[in-house]
């Protein structure tokens, strides 16, 4: 089965809709840490499950690393992964003003508290945007500390192919780094082309 693709019209709006999501996302964030945040341009591409690792490599290297997951729908539905490196949390642990050194488990609430921070300012920017609605699921762990080639076992997702828009957030002075992966697919794309053809009509 072929994926539905995007016009490049279409596929140049929703990275520019992308663009300014998740640079007032990250204008939020950083008045919330008072840290710069350097954000990437996002990358949009259609992409098998089993490839999905290594389009992720490419911007976060070799090495170990920890996911949380979590569902969004509505009107436009699919999957956020926010990927976090080697690093993890540590000094961002420091900013939200946790006091001493973070137990395991402390640290992966910490996790999943940012990633539901992140998910839902990007994606949400997103959706106003496009005149969508959306919701959330509550976060999950998805991977602890494993390689990155093993971190989506393709048979395990529920689609054959899908779309990726990616964006890194990291903050300047810190450790701190996350990999925001919205995916989505390919039988809801649809809905979010019909929201892309409705978006550049406005103009």
């Amino acid at each position: 089965m072929n994926a539905p693709l995007l016009t490049q019209d279409q596929k140049d709006a929703l990275q520019e809709i992308a663009n300014i999501g998740m640079g007032q996302a990250g204008a939020s964030i950083a008045k919330v840490l008072d840290e710069f945040v350097q954000l990437s341009i996002p990358r949009v591409l259609f992409v098998p499950p089993e490839e999905i690792p290594v389009a992720l490599a490419l911007t976060i290297g070799e090495g170990q690393v920890s996911s949380v997951r979590q569902a969004f729908h509505g009107s436009m539905r699919g999957e956020a992964l926010l990927v976090y490196g080697d690093q993890r949390c540590n000094d961002l642990a420091d900013l939200m003003g946790y006091d001493g050194k973070l137990d395991h488990a402390s640290e992966l609430e910490l996790l999943l508290d940012v990633s539901n921070v992140l998910a839902g300012a990007c994606l949400g920017e997103i959706a106003k945007q496009l005149g969508m609605t959306i919701g959330f699921s509550a976060p999950s762990l998805m991977a602890d500390a494993v390689p990155l080639e093993s971190l989506l076992q393709a048979e395990a997702l529920p689609w054959k192919t899908a779309l990726l828009v990616e964006v890194n957030f990291r903050l300047e002075q810190r450790s701190f780094a996350c990999h925001l992966v919205m995916l989505m697919p390919e039988n809801e794309v649809a809905a979010l082309a019909a929201a892309l053809d409705r978006f550049l009509e406005s103009f």
